[in-house]
């Protein structure tokens, strides 16, 4: 039985933060979930279209201050905005844990990941602010420097709360932005509460960062429609990222957002087996295969396929599953039961009856459901046309190397991994896959960098003419 830190029985409330003050949502309180007690442990409303209108304009106000702020300050008011999240680890764990349903595993992660975000814009912003350019006329500086975009909206789901708001946040204010916030209504804690109580403390400035709980009819949409945003950012399903992008382009306005899609697993007849077996559990199973990156679909050459199968089948069998704050498990539970009807009974029982076996799992007990592998999966099958979002391994045989390609170029994807001990080899498939990112013998991503720079700022250009210079004769009448 694991022991709950008493840092982690506090009880929360996720209050609606505009100009660095909070204050309660218009709506009635909600609870907020246990996710695997199935008991509220927090609670929660919706803040209003007039909340949203407001902090808006807060972040309006603020931004401009903001951004002549000097680069070692921000530097320091964001590693201070690290330090406070680090220095309430032990209770963030266990929030995370109780909050998303997550492992200690998956918990330590994303708030490793959310600090290790902060420090690194820290840094970053100390390091880059343009360019000199070459210039283009004699006695002529001329610059390009990077400029805050300015206000920005972010709209973060459920299954990384506090880390994938980090990934917009750290570096949107790193370079100058003001944020308005609305974490996933069943995450509102990890992915806003606690950020902006650390922000509040580290020094960030009154209306740089608010934060609007609630619904994704009212509180999103006001806030991903609203017009005095110069970014909307997003991450979560491709319908709701679509009318977002729709709405943004149809009235000028920047969009950025992570949509998921249907990744593939490839191994190739050459593969390390027992590195691509562990490797697909893991890429399929973390986080109960909720994630945007999980591997739904594994596309497998016949010579191997068998092999793979069972070695897959072994490992996924032996998995525990239960409470993760309170035993030693692998996997938690789903995040809701609505989730785990909707692949469950809309995507894996369709499959079974299509002809699909099942090699292992498939049974559930509450939100606690068995990881599952299914085998004679076909192109047609929901399992195979589906992002999954569950704790199921599809597999499917192919013949060739041609036809694995084809398989998975069919649907659209944002991470593929491919399984070949020939690195080159490797190297040609990756290349013909039509996706933004592909890994060849890995199932790991990383996201940040240098890039993070033209995400959150553009370009202006200054020419300084620093000698006298002759203009045409006409130009002197």
């Amino acid at each position: 039985m694991r022991s709950v830190p008493a840092s982690g029985l506090r009880d929360y409330e996720a209050q609606v933060w505009i100009d660095g003050w909070c204050e309660p949502p218009a709506s009635d309180w909600l609870p907020v979930l246990d996710k695997a007690a199935g008991k509220p442990f927090a609670r929660c409303g919706s803040a209003s279209a007039e909340q949203v209108d407001r902090a808006v304009r807060s972040a309006r106000r603020a931004q401009a201050e903001w951004a002549e702020v000097d680069a070692n300050t921000k530097s320091e008011i964001l590693r201070a905005f690290a330090r406070e999240l680090e220095n309430r680890h032990d209770e963030l764990i266990t929030l995370i844990i109780r909050e998303t349903g997550g492992t200690t595993e998956k918990a330590e992660e994303e708030l490793g990941q959310s600090i290790n975000q902060l420090l690194n814009s820290a840094t970053q912003l100390t390091e880059n602010a343009g360019a000199i350019l070459p210039p283009y006329k004699s006695g002529k500086i001329s610059l390009s420097r990077a400029v805050p975009l300015g206000v920005i909206g972010l709209i973060v789901p459920w299954n990384y709360p506090m880390s994938l708001a980090m990934r917009a946040l750290a570096p949107g204010l790193a370079y100058g932005n003001a944020v308005v916030l609305k974490p996933a209504e069943l995450t509102p804690i990890a992915g806003g509460q606690i950020l902006a109580e650390a922000a509040k403390a580290a020094g960030v400035p009154a209306g740089v960062f608010n934060v609007v709980p609630g619904d994704g009819p009212t509180t999103g949409k006001t806030l991903s429609e609203h017009p005095d945003l110069d970014l909307i950012h997003f991450t979560g399903s491709f319908e709701v990222g679509q009318q977002i992008s729709s709405f943004a382009g149809k009235n000028f306005r920047a969009a950025a957002t992570e949509l998921g899609g249907d990744n593939a697993f490839v191994v190739l007849d050459d593969a390390d087996l027992d590195q691509a077996v562990s490797c697909a559990v893991w890429s399929s199973l973390w986080y109960q295969g909720q994630t945007c990156i999980t591997a739904g679909r594994h596309i497998v050459m016949r010579s191997v396929a068998d092999e793979f199968t069972e070695a897959v089948v072994e490992r996924v069998s032996k998995l525990r599953v239960g409470d993760p704050l309170r035993d030693d498990v692998d996997l938690g539970p789903i995040i809701t039961g609505t989730q785990l009807k909707r692949f469950h009974e809309g995507l894996v029982q369709p499959s079974l009856e299509a002809g699909a076996k099942l090699a292992t799992g498939g049974t559930y007990d509450g939100l606690f459901y068995q990881p599952a592998v299914l085998t004679g999966v076909t192109p047609q099958m929901p399992v195979f046309t589906e992002e999954i979002f569950g704790p199921v391994m599809p597999i499917t045989v192919v013949d060739s190397e041609a036809e694995a390609l084809d398989l998975v170029n069919r649907h659209r994807t944002l991470m593929n991994s491919v399984f070949t001990k020939d690195p080159m080899r490797g190297l040609a498939f990756a290349e013909k896959v039509r996706s933004n990112e592909v890994h060849v013998n890995d199932g790991y991503a990383r996201h940040g960098g240098e890039g993070q720079l033209a995400g959150y700022t553009h370009r202006q250009w200054i020419g300084i003419q620093t000698t006298p210079t002759e203009y045409p004769g006409w130009a002197s009448k």
